[in-house]
C-alpha cells in the first residue's frame, strides 16, 4: 500500500510541470476570454466595470454575425462531407495497392498524402493563391482560358470564392483523413474478408458489410477531429482570400480576428470565441456520446 501510494505522488509530481503548462497557456487564457465576453472593454475604449450581456445581445442581433455563421455552417459541412469520402477512398486505395502487392505506387501516395498534410496553413493558401488567381500568373486559368476562352473569378466572385476555399481546404484536409481512415484499414482482420470471400461475398458487398461497420469507430473519431480543425481553420482562408471578397469567405475565426485586431472590441471578439468554444464542446460531446453508444450496441 505505501509502494503504490509513493508511485501515485511521484506520478503526480511528474504532472506538475505540464499541468502549469497547460494552465498558463489554455485554461486562464480560456477564463480571461469568458471574463472579457460579458464586459464592454476595447483596446481603447471602455475599462471591465462590471458584467453584462451587452457582447452578446449585439452579437445575435448582428445581420453580419448570422451570416457569418452561416458561410461557416456551408464551410464546414462542405469541407468535413469530401474530406471523409476522399480521404475514405484515398486510403481504400493505398490498403488495394499493398495488397495487390504494389510497392512503389502506395509510398508515392504516401508520401504527396503526407507532404498536404505538413504544409503550413498559410503555404496552402498562398499556393491556392497562384493556382486560382485571375491575374496572369494564374495557373488554372491560364489553361481555362485556353479551353473556353474566357477566366473563371475564382477569387473575385463571391459565390466562386467560398468554392475556391472549400476546395483547397478539402485538399488539405484529405490527407489527414486519410491517414486516420488508412490506420483504422489496417486494423480490419483479413479473415473476415477470407471468410465472406468464402461465402462467395462481392467486392462490393465486403466493403458494405465489413469494411464500413469495422471502420465505425475511427470514423467517429476522424469525423470529430476535422469537424474541429474545419471550424478552427484560419491561417488558409486569410492567405487566400482574406475573408473577401466582401465577407463571402469570412468564417468564425476571421470574425473574432477582425472583431479584436480590426476593431479593436475585446467583449465582441471574446463573446465570438466563447461561441467558436462552445460549438467545438458541443461537437466533442455529441461524438463522445454517440461513440459511447457505439460501443454498447457493438459489445
Amino acid at each position: 500500500m505505501r509502494e503504490k501510494s509513493r508511485s501515485k505522488k511521484w506520478v503526480l509530481l511528474w504532472l506538475l510541470p505540464a499541468v502549469a503548462v497547460l494552465a498558463m497557456f489554455y485554461i486562464v487564457p480560456i477564463f480571461n476570454v469568458i471574463i472579457y465576453s460579458f464586459s464592454n472593454t476595447s483596446f481603447f475604449g471602455e475599462k471591465i466595470g462590471g458584467f453584462t450581456f451587452n457582447s452578446y445581445k449585439t452579437l445575435f442581433s448582428s445581420k453580419t454575425f448570422i451570416d457569418v455563421i452561416k458561410t461557416t455552417g456551408v464551410f464546414v459541412l462542405a469541407s468535413v462531407f469530401f474530406q471523409l469520402l476522399f480521404g475514405f477512398l484515398s486510403a481504400l486505395a493505398v490498403v488495394w495497392g499493398e495488397n495487390k502487392g504494389l510497392r512503389i505506387s502506395p509510398v508515392i501516395v504516401r508520401t504527396i498524402i503526407l507532404s498536404a498534410w505538413v504544409l503550413p496553413g498559410v503555404a496552402v493558401g498562398i499556393v491556392w493563391k497562384m493556382l486560382l488567381s485571375e491575374a496572369n500568373y494564374g495557373i488554372l486559368n491560364y489553361y481555362i482560358k485556353l479551353l473556353i476562352g474566357e477566366k473563371i473569378m475564382f477569387l473575385s466572385s463571391p459565390k466562386w470564392a467560398l468554392f475556391s476555399v472549400i476546395l483547397a481546404n478539402i485538399w488539405r484536409g484529405t490527407a489527414f483523413s486519410t491517414i486516420i481512415q488508412y490506420g483504422g484499414l489496417k486494423q480490419i482482420p483479413p479473415e473476415l474478408y477470407e471468410a465472406a470471400k468464402i461465402d462467395g461475398a462481392s467486392s462490393w458487398k465486403r466493403l458494405l458489410y465489413i469494411t464500413i461497420p469495422q471502420m465505425k469507430q475511427m470514423n467517429f473519431i476522424n469525423l470529430a477531429l476535422i469537424t474541429i480543425y474545419t471550424f478552427n481553420t484560419f491561417d488558409m482562408i486569410m492567405a487566400l482570400t482574406g475573408g473577401g471578397p466582401g465577407r463571402s469567405t469570412e468564417v468564425l475565426s476571421l470574425y473574432i480576428y477582425d472583431k479584436v485586431f480590426g476593431q479593436w472590441s475585446l467583449s465582441t471578439g471574446a463573446a465570438s470565441a466563447v461561441v467558436l468554444l462552445l460549438i467545438n464542446l458541443i461537437i466533442v460531446i455529441f461524438y463522445y456520446k454517440a461513440m459511447k453508444i457505439g460501443e454498447i450496441s457493438h459489445a
